[in-house]
C-alpha cells in the first residue's frame, strides 16, 4: 500500500510539473517530449513519465505520434471552437442549479478569488492566469449537485489553462475578464440569476473570439 501511495504521489508531481512547463511555454507547441531525457531531467525511471505523457495526451497538451513520442500539441481552432463550445453549453447549466443556492461563505470564497485573479493579473503573473480563472468558475458551480457535468467542466477548464494564458495577452481582455467575473458575483448576489447566466454564455463566447482572433494573428 505504501509503495502504491508514493508511486501515485509521485507520478502526480510530475504530471504536475510536465503540465506546467508546456502551459508556460517552457516547453513550446510542436517540441519533442522524450521519454528517456524527461526521465533523466527529473531522476525517474520511465514509467512514470509515460504514465503522465498518456494523461496529458487525454487533456489534450500532447499527442502521441506514432515512431516520434509525444509531441506538444498547438493551439487549433478545431479545439478552441470544441472547447470553448461545450463550455457555453455547460457552464450556464451548473450556474443556473448552483448560483441560488450559493452561502454568504460560498460568495466571500469567490470574493477572495475574485481579488487574487486581479492581483494576480495586475501583477503579471502569467503562469497563475489560468488556475485562478478555473477556481473562480468551479467556485460559482460547486452547489449545483450535477457531478457528471461538474467533472467533465472541470476537464474542460484544465484544457483552458494553456488558452486563457493566450486570451489574456491584451490589456483588453484583461479588463473584460476581471470586470465580468466581478459582475457575475455580483449579479449572483442580488439574486439576478438569469442575467447572470447569459452574461455568462456571452463571457465565454468573447474569450472563444478573442482567441480566434490571437489565433490568426500568429499564422
Amino acid at each position: 500500500m505504501a509503495t502504491t501511495l508514493k508511486h501515485r504521489t509521485l507520478s502526480g508531481a510530475l504530471l504536475e510539473e510536465i503540465r506546467q512547463a508546456i502551459l508556460s511555454g517552457h516547453y513550446s507547441a510542436g517540441s519533442q517530449l522524450r521519454q528517456d531525457a524527461l526521465a533523466e531531467a527529473y531522476g525517474v525511471s520511465r514509467i512514470p513519465i509515460r504514465e503522465a505523457l498518456f494523461h496529458l495526451e487525454a487533456e489534450g497538451l500532447v499527442r502521441i505520434v506514432p515512431q516520434k513520442g509525444a509531441v506538444v500539441s498547438e493551439l487549433s481552432q478545431a479545439e478552441i471552437d470544441d472547447v470553448f463550445e461545450l463550455r457555453a453549453l455547460l457552464e450556464p447549466r451548473l450556474f443556473r442549479r448552483s448560483a441560488p443556492l450559493l452561502s454568504s461563505a460560498d460568495f466571500q470564497q469567490l470574493e477572495e478569488i475574485q481579488a487574487t485573479y486581479v492581483g494576480a493579473i495586475r501583477g503579471g503573473e502569467i503562469n497563475r492566469y489560468g488556475q485562478l480563472n478555473a477556481q473562480l468558475h468551479v467556485a460559482l458551480y460547486q452547489r449545483a449537485n450535477l457531478p457528471r457535468t461538474q467533472q467533465i467542466v472541470a476537464s474542460l477548464l484544465q484544457t483552458s489553462d494553456r488558452y486563457t494564458r493566450v486570451q489574456l495577452s491584451s490589456a483588453d481582455a484583461m479588463k473584460r475578464a476581471m470586470e465580468e467575473h466581478a459582475e457575475l458575483i455580483r449579479l449572483s448576489r442580488g439574486g439576478d440569476f438569469e442575467v447572470a447566466a447569459q452574461l455568462l454564455e456571452a463571457h465565454l463566447v468573447a474569450v472563444k473570439t478573442d482567441l480566434l482572433a490571437v489565433l490568426k494573428g500568429q499564422n
